[in-house]
């Protein structure tokens, strides 16, 4: 929230942009976002200060953020798709539209409209002690769960006590589920044992989402792997969307691999068992369509994965976040993050996945618009936030004009 660089500033290519044949103002609108840039800084914008406007192709050197993919909404539809770049800085493989990137934390957003769909089927009760769901492990009991228990509601506003944590492992086998919710070997990650009251404050922590992919398979029988495809994937066609890594060999190919803030090439370091943090992979198109069934599903439009009650649940705020998090002030839904009161509604999640794997999702219900931004560089988060102030002027403020 690189590489070649000569290569990658060179190539800067288009390899594909939907639909094919377009219209002149369509046309402009792409260029009005390449060339409209603003140089991320945390805080308030200065109202006497003009942002300078500056190049996509320039960020990206700067940056040294080797691939990048987009994917535009508007009218509830993706109105067009576009990628720049390579895939690797080692290959010089040009991004497509069809390459696969990490969605890195942006994978909570998935994971919490699963959880969804069955609260709204009655499988589920947000507010009940998680323990009585759990079969293969608990909750560790202690004096502060005594207090008040670990809840899934709790879990997707980052308020559950959990730690924060990655989960580094030794070589050889990964660790089951249980052992990584344990810390046990070969788990080299903290356990998840409540550190503070749960509901008293706010702590972003993926550990719990690891705790919630161990509920869903406990209540289901069934893998997140393959619940997700069930739920999400097969309904509403995202058909370049996995759980599963190492991709399979047909999908191989067009792996976004990741590099670090120097713009060198490093090796996925996705968790073989634990993907409910941030294990998705995925392509901005994809993605896309993700986020127009959530938006038509708050509008009471589409039911393929949330009804209009679950939809806007996910959506309601349920606390402000400090400003500092990212620069601005936002809000805390279930398994999303969402604008400040008084702005216009939105929704959306980062994604940042180390050696360097970047995923920013936002959508705006009301208005039918929104746009992913997935790229294989460490400082991605920050050309996302430079890109978004030209998507926001041309596809959001232009609405109000």
């Amino acid at each position: 929230m690189s590489k070649a660089i000569a290569i990658a500033a060179a190539l800067l290519m288009i390899i594909s942009c939907s639909p094919s044949k377009q219209d002149p103002r369509l046309v402009q609108r792409i260029q009005n976002i390449e060339n409209g840039l603003e140089e991320f800084n945390p805080g308030p914008p200065d109202p006497a200060k003009t942002p300078l406007k500056m190049k996509r192709a320039e960020r990206m050197a700067v940056h040294k953020i080797p691939g990048v993919s987009i994917a535009v909404i508007d009218g509830n539809k993706i109105q067009w798709a576009k990628s720049y770049g390579v895939l690797s800085a080692a290959s010089g493989a040009p991004v497509t539209t069809e390459s696969i990137f990490q969605a890195a934390s942006t994978t909570k957003m998935l994971v919490a409209a699963i959880v969804l769909h069955f609260a709204g089927k009655g499988l589920l009760d947000l507010d009940r002690d998680i323990n009585t769901y759990l079969k293969s492990w608990k909750v560790p009991e202690n004096k502060l769960t005594k207090e008040k228990k670990v809840t899934l509601r709790l879990i997707m506003t980052h308020q559950s006590g959990l730690p924060m944590t990655n989960f580094p492992y030794d070589d050889g086998p990964p660790p089951s589920l249980v052992q990584v919710l344990k810390g046990e070997p070969p788990a080299r990650n903290k356990p998840a044992v409540v550190e503070f009251t749960p509901g008293s404050k706010w702590q972003y922590s993926n550990i719990g989402y690891v705790v919630i992919q161990l509920l869903l398979e406990d209540v289901t029988g069934r893998s997140l792997a393959g619940l997700m495809q069930d739920v999400i994937f097969k309904p509403i066609k995202m058909k370049s969307s996995t759980l599963v890594y190492p991709l399979e060999a047909g999908l191989r190919a067009r792996e976004a691999l990741p590099h670090d803030v120097d713009g060198k090439p490093g090796e996925p370091a996705l968790h073989a068992t634990a993907q409910a943090q941030g294990g998705l992979m995925t392509t901005p198109s994809d993605l896309a369509l993700f986020t127009i069934e959530l938006m038509k599903a708050y509008r009471g439009e589409s039911g393929l994965i949330l009804t209009q009650d679950m939809a806007r649940t996910m959506l309601r705020p349920e606390l402000d976040l400090d400003p500092a998090l990212l620069g601005m002030p936002i809000r805390e839904g279930l398994g999303v993050m969402l604008s400040a009161e008084g702005a216009p509604f939105y929704f959306g999640h980062p994604g940042d996945n180390y050696p360097g794997a970047t995923s920013w999702v936002i959508g705006y219900p009301e208005l039918g618009t929104g746009i992913v931004i997935m790229t294989n560089g460490a400082k991605g988060t920050i050309l996302a936030m430079e890109i978004m102030p030209a998507f926001v002027n041309e596809y959001v403020a232009a609405k109000g004009r």
